[in-house]
């Protein structure tokens, strides 16, 4: 499958956590925890699991910075 997203990070998930309607999949890329919200219905229908290979996705026409 061909994606227009830069930014694939792969990883190993490390938890699936359901909530009433949106899902927290935390994602293990280098030693760095990843976390991706997304519909149950889409952990569902992917079979997201605790162990498996998985890549998050990140696409941004904008990236804003914040300077403290």
């Amino acid at each position: 499958m061909k994606i227009s997203a830069r930014n694939v990070l792969k990883g190993k998930i490390v938890e699936v956590t359901k909530g009433a309607t949106t899902a927290h999949v935390r994602i293990d890329v280098g030693g760095t925890i990843v976390t991706a919200s997304i519909t149950n219905e889409a952990v569902d229908d992917l079979g997201l699991v605790k162990g498996m290979a998985a890549s998050a996705v990140i696409k941004s026409s904008d990236v804003m910075v914040a300077v403290e």
